[in-house]
């Protein structure tokens, strides 16, 4: 897959690799290992996840405690930056980044160059096709679906939220409650997927 993602991004053209799967599947650990293996002046990682809506907007609309469904995503701004991407290749464009610290985007956090002709953007409901998450689907060149087992995905899920305070038993609740309904809808959206995974190593898919 290595050898792919090089000839994705080898130009003159710009290409977009979709990374889809639930919650805790590694999507972002896959991201940052392509980051590493490749050359960085071509090659720009963006998490779908900077277009979370703050939390001070989802408690105003009722939906703090349903975090992470797709009506709590800006998801027509996130396809304006991946059209932009395509369409817009002479200037820096900036984007948001999630931080799990605050479990809060931040604007303008990540720098795409002119140079950069691979997009690796990770997600959720990239495959997803309710409005307007249909119109991210076609703006990929390749999307791949992420599937571990799910006892290694939950594992990992409940891992993170104690990283960011949450006790044991808070981090169960939210692994086997919204997050679990979140993943349900991912994962009918895998057929859509170019390719789909189901060893979690990256190793497995990168090559040693």
């Amino acid at each position: 897959m290595l050898d792919r993602i090089h000839r994705l991004a080898a130009g003159p053209d710009r290409r977009i690799l979709g990374i889809v799967g639930g919650p805790g599947a590694g999507k972002s650990t896959l991201a940052d290992a392509i980051r590493e293996r490749t050359d960085p002046h071509r090659v720009a990682v963006v998490g779908m996840d900077g277009w979370h809506l703050a939390n001070s907007t989802l408690e105003r609309l009722g939906r703090l405690e349903r975090k992470g469904a797709a009506d709590t995503f800006d998801a027509a701004g996130y396809v304006a930056f991946l059209e932009r991407f395509r369409t817009d290749a002479s200037t820096t464009i900036w984007a948001p980044e999630y931080r799990r610290s605050v479990e809060e985007p931040i604007g303008g956090a990540l720098e795409i160059g002119p140079e950069v002709t691979l997009l690796v953007t990770e997600g959720n409901y990239l495959l997803l096709d309710d409005p307007p998450w249909d119109r991210v689907r076609p703006l990929l060149d390749e999307a791949w679906f992420l599937a571990p087992e799910e006892a290694t995905r939950r594992a990992r899920l409940v891992a993170r939220h104690e990283q960011v305070g949450r006790t044991h038993d808070e981090a169960l609740a939210r692994a086997d409650g919204s997050d679990a309904a979140n993943a349900a809808v991912i994962a009918s959206t895998a057929a859509r997927a170019d390719t789909t995974f189901t060893d979690d190593s990256v190793a497995g898919i990168l090559g040693p």
